[in-house]
């Protein structure tokens, strides 16, 4: 038996008759007909049983067929590994990651490619996101994913989610604001806060311009920080949507900041003018054709 034969045997069978399968495998039905014939001789057993519309399977015809599928089925995963290995794509995959991303970072591009890329190893080093840009520079990580602002360089930046910045915290805090699902930058200038550092003078800014004034808690580097102190009631996170994940539903609550434009972009940063192995790219890609906001900018 040869594959192409129980290839023309299977396609048979899934459409009920030869007609039907010599069309769909774009070939006339007499010599589709004499490869059934041939393999049946080869194999010293009658296949199926032709009726005029439909054909019916023999006994020995039913366990071919079951195991022409696996069969199939495995040289074609086979031939997919063979061109992932020629192009390369058997490595390992060296990632930046800030926390702040670790849930999304996960759930929306690594399991996805790993089930598409199920030979790839990881090494994801975790910092913030100047530490990431530091290793970027020396060649240590193929690419990071941070979350802006961050200073302007020569590297590559495409965004791939814009997201807006929330408030989380006890629900004691927000029992005198005027929505159930929402909160203002007046009303959380009532309240301890608690600001993850590289944002300070990006707020300060902000609240400056509508005359406001926060009582700033406590001040941090890293949204996971921001987050367990919030599940510990000593004041409100201000954070990125896509951190909400390390809050404790039964300790805190969440809430859109109604009045303010603050947003933060999950970007994937590399460096254009260094090699970049095969398996780089094919994640490079895989994120950039999953991701609706992406859109690339050099600075």
């Amino acid at each position: 038996m040869d594959l192409k034969q129980l290839e023309y045997f299977v396609a048979v069978i899934n459409e009920g008759n030869i007609s039907a399968a010599a069309k769909r495998l774009h070939m006339s039905q007499p010599p589709l007909s004499n490869h059934m014939k041939l393999l049946e001789n080869e194999i010293g057993c009658v296949l199926f049983e032709r009726g005029s519309r439909h054909i019916k399977l023999t006994e020995a015809g039913r366990i071919l067929y079951n195991k022409a599928v696996i069969l199939l089925d495995l040289s074609k995963s086979t031939l997919r590994e063979l061109e992932s290995y020629k192009k390369g794509i058997s490595g390992t995959l060296r990632v930046g990651v800030v926390s702040s991303v670790g849930n999304i970072f996960l759930k929306n591009w690594i399991l996805p490619f790993h089930k598409e890329n199920p030979d790839i190893r990881y090494e994801i080093f975790e910092a913030n996101t100047y530490q990431l840009l530091e290793h970027l520079k020396a060649n240590s990580l193929d690419l990071v994913i941070v979350r802006t602002p961050f200073p302007s360089s020569s590297y590559k930046r495409i965004n791939l989610l814009e997201e807006p910045i929330i408030a989380i915290g006890n629900k004691k805090f927000f029992m005198e604001c005027n929505s159930t699902d929402s909160v203002t930058l007046s009303e959380l200038s009532k309240k301890p806060i608690l600001l993850y550092r590289r944002w300070e003078s990006i707020i300060l800014d902000m609240l400056e311009q509508k005359k406001i004034n926060w009582d700033i808690f406590c001040k941090n580097d890293d949204a996971r920080t921001t987050i367990l102190w919030a599940n510990e009631e000593l004041g409100i996170g201000i954070v990125p949507a896509s951190a909400k994940g390390f809050a404790d539903p039964s300790k805190t609550v969440i809430r859109n900041i109604s009045d303010s434009t603050l947003s933060s972009a999950i970007s994937v940063v590399y460096n254009p003018d260094t090699y970049r192995s095969a398996t780089a790219m094919q994640f490079l890609n895989h994120i950039i054709s999953g991701s609706p906001d992406s859109g690339a900018g050099i600075w």
